[in-house]
C-alpha cells in the first residue's frame, strides 16, 4: 500500500506541472516543425502557407467538448480581431473520432458551416500534430510568432481565465499575447493552464 500511496502523492504533486506543459511537445521559444492537415473544405493546409503572416494562433479544439463550445464565439472573435493584423486562428481537431461521433470529419464540416467559421478547421487523424505540440486539452492554444521562415512558440495555454462564462473574463491571455507580439514586446504571461476536455488518444 505504501508504494501505491507514494505514487498517488507524487501524481498529485506533479499534476499541475503537466497540466501547464506536457511532458513531451514544444516548449516556449521552440521552433515548430511544419505540418500539413486536411481542412473541412477538403483542401490540405500547411503551416508554410502562413509565412506571409506575422504569426498564427493555433487552437486545438473539438466538437463534443463543452469547454470548446463555450469558447467558440471567443475563438471567432480572436480570428476577426487578429487575423487582419497578421495573427489568424488555425483550429485543429485531434481527438479520436471513434470515441465521439460528434468529432467525425463530417460533423466537423457541419459545425464549421453552421457556425460560419472564419478560420480553417483541420483534422489531425493520426494525432501526430497534437503529439508534436504536446497538446492534451481542448481548447488549448499555442501562439506562434514567425521569424523569417520559422515559427516559434510564444504562448501556451488557455484562451482566457473564464472557461465557462465569457462575461466573467478578467485576463484574456491570448489577446494579451497577440497584442504584445504585434507591438514587438515579449508576452507577459506566456504559460497558463489549459482547462478543458482531454484529447482522446487512440
Amino acid at each position: 500500500m505504501k508504494p501505491f500511496l507514494l505514487v498517488l502523492l507524487l501524481g498529485i504533486v506533479t499534476l499541475p506541472v503537466f497540466a501547464q506543459r506536457a511532458a513531451t511537445g514544444y516548449t516556449l521559444g521552440e521552433v515548430v516543425v511544419p505540418f500539413s492537415l486536411k481542412n473541412v473544405d477538403g483542401r490540405t493546409i500547411s503551416l508554410n502557407e502562413y509565412k506571409t503572416q506575422k504569426g498564427v494562433i493555433v487552437i486545438f479544439t473539438s466538437n463534443h467538448c463543452p469547454f470548446s463550445k463555450a469558447y467558440e464565439d471567443r475563438m471567432l472573435n480572436l480570428d476577426r480581431k487578429f487575423g487582419p493584423q497578421g495573427y489568424p486562428v488555425l483550429a485543429i481537431m485531434s481527438s479520436d473520432a471513434s470515441v465521439y461521433e460528434e468529432d467525425s470529419f463530417e460533423q466537423m464540416q457541419s459545425r464549421a458551416k453552421t457556425r460560419n467559421y472564419t478560420f480553417p478547421y483541420l483534422t489531425d487523424d493520426t494525432q501526430g500534430v497534437a503529439k508534436a505540440f504536446g497538446a492534451t486539452r481542448t481548447p488549448q492554444v499555442y501562439v506562434l510568432k514567425r521569424s523569417g521562415e520559422r515559427f516559434t512558440v510564444e504562448y501556451i495555454g488557455s484562451i482566457d481565465d473564464s472557461p465557462q462564462d465569457a462575461t466573467n473574463v478578467q485576463r484574456a491571455y491570448v489577446d494579451e499575447a497577440a497584442t504584445s507580439l504585434l507591438a514587438g514586446r515579449p508576452v507577459v504571461t506566456p504559460l497558463t493552464k489549459a482547462i478543458g476536455c482531454a484529447i482522446k488518444m487512440k
